[in-house]
């Protein structure tokens, strides 16, 4: 279900101006709107890892943690700015 579809649905509860101050959505929408959340009660969010990294193998950690560390040793280090401005693009 995409968001027109979802807001096909939603119900609106108004001020006497006239603004959306409320939603009113089916209870089997809103059941499933929870599943699709992250539970904030679970504990593995605590470790502000995003929800990919929280779930990513502990082999896959070490695998590029270890790839990290050869490329050190190889030389192969970069500056920090450079590595920003590959996040920029």
């Amino acid at each position: 279900m995409n968001v027109s579809q979802i807001e096909s649905i939603v119900k609106y509860i108004t001020n006497a101006q006239g603004e959306k101050t409320e939603a009113i959505i089916p209870i089997d929408l809103w059941h499933n709107l929870l599943k699709k959340l992250p539970s904030i009660d679970d504990e593995s969010t605590e470790s502000g890892l995003d929800l990919v990294d929280e779930h990513e193998p502990k082999s896959q950690i070490l695998a590029d943690l270890q790839a990290s560390i050869r490329a050190v040793k190889a030389g192969e280090v970069y500056p920090v700015s450079q590595l920003w401005d590959k996040l920029d693009d």
